[in-house]
């Protein structure tokens, strides 16, 4: 999918096409609408550049307890 957006558009936002990219992505991400995963290749980042631009956001990585019993159960540490 191509999503066209006027170039007068970004230039009163002041985004550059990859800035924009990111903020979108952000965006998805702090609702809950994508995975942080899908969110960083979205935005074109690596995995630690995406949590840094959330970081930058104040955004928090999505990660609770199931997850982390998850994580521990792979690691053999329950």
């Amino acid at each position: 999918m191509t999503l066209v957006i006027p170039d007068e558009i970004l230039l009163e936002a002041r985004l550059s096409p990859s800035e924009l990219r990111v903020e979108l992505a952000v965006y998805l991400y702090e609702k809950k609408r994508i995975s942080i995963g899908k969110a960083r290749k979205m935005a074109g980042l690596s995995l630690i550049d995406f949590q840094k631009a959330l970081t930058q956001r104040n955004v928090y990585i999505h990660y609770d307890v199931i997850e982390l019993e998850t994580d521990l159960k792979n690691l053999n540490l329950t």
